[in-house]
């Protein structure tokens, strides 16, 4: 029974359509009938799981966020030594940008088109998983501050996530590629 795959929710699937149709079209550019077709309903039936379009895009940023900030601090946590540590984000990082492009398209493109409410949330998500990083990255130079750790962090997400645009290897190349080239700047820039 473990090996089965977990069923979707109707709201996760919701959040998959609205977040491939939102990488697409942009946000302003899908409808909530476009939405509700892509899942197989009326438009207006979307409205029995999320109040609104807004909603929708806030809850999908909010989860891809926590959903960085919970596989960056697990992967830290049973890492062995800092080099390791830092390692490990950036497979991970590389796999989540890989594995869902829609979702850092996503992301990259609508956190202005948020509610104040829920860009203070997502954001507040993004800075703690910024941190994760800056921790790791100074841990494995001690001589780095703090400024220079959270720019190249940010470099290091800039490389990861053009992923979208940038892949053009199939999968195994292409994270081995992007995790090297991560790997390698940071290397470079720190020393």
């Amino acid at each position: 029974m473990a090996d089965e795959p977990v069923k979707q929710s109707r709201r996760d699937q919701i959040l998959a359509a609205a977040a491939e149709l939102f990488a697409r079209h942009g946000f302003h550019g899908v409808g909530i009938d476009d939405i509700g077709a892509a899942v197989g309903i009326s438009g207006p039936a979307l409205y029995r799981h999320f109040r609104s379009k807004d909603a929708m895009l806030g809850e999908m940023l909010t989860q891809i966020s926590q959903r960085l900030l919970d596989g960056g601090q697990a992967r830290v946590e049973v890492a062995t030594d800092p080099d390791h540590a830092l390692r490990e984000l950036i497979r991970w990082h590389v796999d989540f940008a890989l594995d869902d492009p829609a979702l850092i398209t996503v992301q990259i493109r609508n956190l202005a088109n948020l509610t104040d409410p829920d860009r203070r949330r997502v954001r507040a998500l993004q800075r703690r998983y910024v941190e994760v990083w800056v921790e790791a990255i100074r841990k494995t130079s001690p001589e780095v501050d703090e400024p220079t750790a959270r720019a190249a962090a940010h470099a290091v997400f800039g490389l990861i996530n053009s992923t979208p645009h940038s892949a053009h290897l199939d999968r195994d190349q292409m994270a081995k590629l992007l995790s090297r080239m991560a790997l390698a700047s940071l290397s470079g820039a720190l020393a």
